[in-house]
């Protein structure tokens, strides 16, 4: 199995390609199933780091694995604060 990396790029390529609009149907549709083979292997390397990360923490004493913040979340709770502020 190629590595994340590789297949991100893969995926990043395929993205352009599709989205320029000149790909004959046939080709596009060839091309939007190897985006999704690769978008399946991502999230798949993804989830084992994560697990490798998870139990790295818990063998180093840690009790909780914290999730990080989405960053629309992070703006979308400064926008709520700047409704509040000009009340």
């Amino acid at each position: 199995m190629p590595d994340f990396e590789q297949s991100l790029g893969e995926l990043e390529a395929l993205v352009q390609k599709l989205e320029q609009g000149d790909v004959p149907l046939e080709e596009a549709l060839k091309t939007f199933e190897r985006g999704v083979a690769l978008t399946r292997q991502c999230q798949t390397a993804l989830r084992s780091a994560q697990q490798k990360v998870e139990v790295l923490l818990s063998k180093n004493g840690e009790e909780a694995v914290e999730n990080f913040d989405d960053e629309d979340e992070d703006e979308d709770e400064d926008e709520d604060e700047d409704d509040e502020a000009g009340r």
